[in-house]
């Protein structure tokens, strides 16, 4: 049996193996083919107009090209020409040109114009998904999108509202919302007016180095490369993702060489594989926050002593240094570490006296409430954490465990007392968090801001709003990253968001594997430059 049939027929997944109680035969994945492990349950989309999850973020970076894009190679130069070979910037500030690449294809064999760009823009819009305001907040609606993003020739013109910076537009662009898609082929499989929405959930339209093959939910995503790639065809012919949700099952695989990557393994596992034969261990620190959010349509979470009550009932020490070892820092502010204006501020610590002062205060007394978690190993260990030192100042926190799209589903339409969860950043900007936990225009259920999530919260932002807008659109550097230090520490006093650390991705490779980036802070993981 080859490696490849090995790799599919494993009964690794799922037994209850020690892999210390024998010494594993290392097996040896193709030459031209790369194999990762990685929790994927939460894909529910692959539409970049849609897709707002993070294994969806991978799949999409690497099918899809957009007008600018981030060198996995080198993501600290920033933003990167990519479908758009250069731009100029109208001198009010307001209108940006971009010239495109010639010679590009997507993978139809149609070629990629500056109509595809425009179309791809104007139909993000227009669909307004979730992550639809990352472009609107440029101004752009759907009544004016055909003016306000069009093609003329070989050049895309995009005008917005106001002055913004060029880098926080074009930073913008780097999302995942930003991949160009082949109007040709998404507008041949329209179904009743939806622009290819549907047929794009589980297919793929891009010019990107990878073509999809399959996405079986909460099982795999295949793909291929893609020969043609205006950059080079990748030496990886060949990307398969397995859903791999037990940390002892994916380290059990790499030791087996039956996966070249694992994404996921604990601590426990990381030090195990540590003294593995031809096994390394990368670090990046990535822009993932691990946070929870008070529901604020919840009388008694809406109380601004409980929500401060709640901040002083996490253990984040203990769990930093135990579980979460080596894989979390504490982070109590909603910019990672890196990004323009972080604060290095962490004010709270583990206090269950003062807790109980403040819920004293607010006159509660027997709470009982629920928190909803995703079946993912450190974020059920983080609310059994959380069960035991709210129950010491009498809150009982009831455990609600499901599949990442069945709790996201209910974060989503506010039905959650508590929501445990990670938040990743879309693009490389302090807007792209002060936008979201921050700013909630409208808070309003007929709003259905999803994207946003103060909005998801039932928060209002506490005027905090008006401040976020201010902060985009100056142009003085130093004062934008004052503007938001002093949001932050606002935040942290008044929000009912308890942000509690930032992810330090710990992958554990093959050591014939090489080029391996998941983007650190700023993006998702890229496979094509990778090489063995």
């Amino acid at each position: 049996m080859n490696a490849f049939n090995r790799l599919l027929t494993s009964a690794a997944i799922g037994l209850a193996v020690s892999v210390s109680s024998f010494a594993p035969v290392v097996a040896e994945t193709p030459a031209n083919m790369l194999v990762i492990a990685h929790r994927i349950d939460d894909v529910t989309t692959l539409d970049p107009a849609e897709s707002f999850e993070f294994a969806g973020a991978d799949i999409s970076r690497n099918t899809y090209n957009r007008l600018v894009t981030l060198d996995p190679l080198d993501l600290a130069a920033g933003y990167q020409p990519d479908l758009a070979e250069s731009w100029e910037v109208s001198e009010d500030g307001k209108t940006i040109t971009f010239t495109m690449r010639e010679g590009v294809t997507f993978q139809s064999g149609n070629p990629v114009r500056a109509e595809d760009a425009a179309f791809s823009l104007q139909r993000a819009v227009i669909l307004n998904k979730t992550p639809a305001f990352i472009l609107t907040q440029f101004g752009f609606t759907p009544e004016n999108v055909a003016e306000t993003i069009k093609a003329d020739g070989n050049k895309l013109i995009i005008t917005t509202d106001k002055k913004y910076a060029t880098s926080f537009v074009l930073n913008c662009l780097t999302a995942t919302i930003g991949g160009i898609v082949d109007k040709e082929t998404v507008m041949a499989n329209e179904v009743d007016g939806d622009m290819g929405n549907t047929w794009l959930k589980t297919n793929t339209a891009g010019s990107g180095p990878y073509k999809l093959d399959s996405w079986k939910p909460n099982e795999s995503v295949t793909m291929t490369s893609y020969p043609e790639y205006f950059g080079g065809a990748p030496a990886m012919e060949r990307v398969i993702v397995r859903h791999v949700l037990e940390s002892a099952s994916q380290r059990l695989l790499l030791e087996r060489g039956d996966i070249d990557i694992a994404r996921n393994l604990n601590p426990e596992d990381i030090a195990g594989a540590t003294e593995a034969d031809g096994v390394v261990i990368e670090d990046e620190l990535k822009g993932r926050l691990m946070y929870i959010a008070l529901n604020q349509k919840h009388e008694v979470l809406a109380k601004p002593e409980v929500r401060m009550a709640v901040k002083y009932l996490i253990d984040y020490e203990g769990m930093k240094n135990s579980f979460l070892n080596g894989q979390y820092t504490i982070h109590q502010n909603f910019l990672p570490a890196t990004y323009l204006g972080a604060s290095d501020e962490n004010p709270f610590s583990l206090n269950i006296e003062k807790a109980k002062e403040l819920l004293a205060s607010a006159g509660v007394e027997g709470l009982e409430i629920e928190v909803g978690v995703r079946e993912a190993q450190e974020r059920m260990e983080i609310a059994q954490s959380l069960q035991n030192t709210f129950a010491q100042a009498g809150i009982t926190l009831n455990i609600t465990v499901g599949t990442a799209k069945q709790i996201l589903a209910r974060f989503r339409a506010r039905d959650l007392d508590v929501y445990l969860g990670a938040w990743g950043p879309d693009y490389p900007d302090p807007q792209t968090n002060a936008g979201t936990f921050a700013y909630n225009p409208d808070n309003s259920d007929e709003a259905n801001a999803t994207g946003l999530l103060a909005w998801r919260t039932g928060w209002d932002a506490g005027g905090l709003t008006e401040k976020v807008e201010a902060a985009v659109t100056e142009g003085d550097r130093e004062k934008r990253v004052q503007m938001y230090l002093d949001i932050q520490k606002e935040f942290r006093e008044i929000s009912p968001f308890a942000i509690m650390f930032q992810q330090i991705e710990q992958s554990a490779l093959r050591d014939n594997v090489q080029n391996w980036s998941t983007g650190q802070a700023v993006t998702a993981a890229a496979y094509w430059q990778v090489t063995k």
